[in-house]
């Protein structure tokens, strides 16, 4: 009697050990299957809650990124209609950048050094780095070899050439024939013009009156020229080297607010950059920055404007950015390209000369 008692507990024992066990699991998989939940409800609210919620800074940064990367465009073009993201990138609806002239008297090339040096940026979202070239007249313009047929790396452009340093320079098309213009591609052709060493490298046949925007010139004695010109007002200002991009950031010590088509200077969301400036004194101001790596998204066109102003740049402009963003100095790529095969392949380069 006593043994067929002790089974009977041994037995409600069991089954009350099986029935927590049970009730313990049960609980775990329905804590499991709400978070699955809150993850799936999450990731099909965000959007909507950052694209038509209230905050403005955080949809601004998005949308721009977004529509600058041209490869996830659709993270913004998904929910948003081609109106919405033009309002709020500020698309439109301003005055060009381009009508302010520039007062090239203004910078002192005439007492110069062989100096060169580097310094960290350091930002909340980025890192970068800048060379400080104290003699303006050793910057040039380099291109590839290949021109017409395909694109070289910057170190490759920077060592044909002999040069200490270099930074990529404008941007390119994605085929010969010019029809389609992106900044993906090969780098075989740039997109808008290429003088070097005094000659109009690119096009064969330009258009003298036609306006190139956002400008990156040097004059034959070292000055940064930046803003719209044509190549006839570009060769009658002494213009030796030249490129264009865009936009410019700063004329005669003033920000710019935008762009060569009215558009706010600030609408194309964090990216890696490169851009150059000048300074009073005649020092040329290289800038890299990177991004699109782990937290680090890269800068914002204002933050490259506002780096360059701390670094006392009177004139500057934005260059080729995203993948295409490398530093070379001393014969070694010194900054870290977000092109997942290292360096990616350019038409054009700023370099400068031993």
């Amino acid at each position: 009697m006593y043994s067929n008692n002790r089974n009977i507990k041994n037995s409600r024992g069991k089954k009350h050990r099986k029935n927590l066990k049970r009730k313990k699991t049960s609980k775990i998989k329905l804590f499991i299957y709400f978070l699955m939940f809150q993850f799936l409800f999450g990731i099909g609210t965000a959007p909507w809650i950052v694209y038509y919620g209230p905050f403005n800074n955080l949809k601004k940064i998005i949308v721009g990124t977004a529509m600058s990367s041209f490869t996830h465009q659709y993270l913004a073009t998904l929910f948003l209609s081609d109106a919405q993201i033009a309002k709020i990138r500020g698309v439109g609806g301003g005055t060009s950048s381009g009508a302010q002239n520039q007062n090239l008297n203004d910078i002192n090339t005439a007492n110069h050094n062989e100096q060169i040096e580097c310094k960290k940026i350091q930002g909340n979202k980025f890192s970068g780095l800048m060379l400080v070239i104290h003699d303006p007249t050793k910057v040039k313009i380099g291109y590839t070899s290949k021109l017409g047929v395909e694109g070289e790396t910057t170190s490759e452009i920077a060592k044909h050439n002999n040069a200490l340093a270099a930074v990529n320079g404008g941007g390119f098309q994605e085929n010969s024939s010019g029809s389609k213009v992106v900044w993906t591609g090969t780098g075989a052709l740039p997109t808008g013009i290429i003088i070097s060493d005094g000659k109009v490298v690119y096009p064969k046949n330009p258009d003298q009156l036609s306006i190139q925007k956002g400008t990156a010139a040097i004059t034959k004695s070292g000055v940064l020229v930046v803003g719209d010109h044509s190549i006839r007002e570009l060769l009658n200002e002494n213009v030796v080297e030249a490129i264009n991009f865009g936009p410019t950031l700063i004329v005669n010590g003033v920000d710019q607010t935008r762009d060569s088509f009215g558009n706010s200077i600030d609408s194309q969301g964090a990216q890696p950059r490169t851009a150059i400036g000048q300074r009073k004194d005649g020092a040329i101001l290289l800038l890299t920055v990177d991004g699109r790596q782990g937290l680090q998204m890269g800068a914002t066109i204002k933050d490259i404007q506002k780096i360059m102003e701390q670094e006392n740049a009177y004139n500057a402009v934005n260059l080729d950015g995203g993948a295409s963003t490398t530093m070379y100095y001393n014969g070694h790529v010194i900054n870290n390209p977000c092109d997942k095969f290292g360096e990616r392949t350019v038409a054009t380069t700023i370099i400068v000369k031993h």
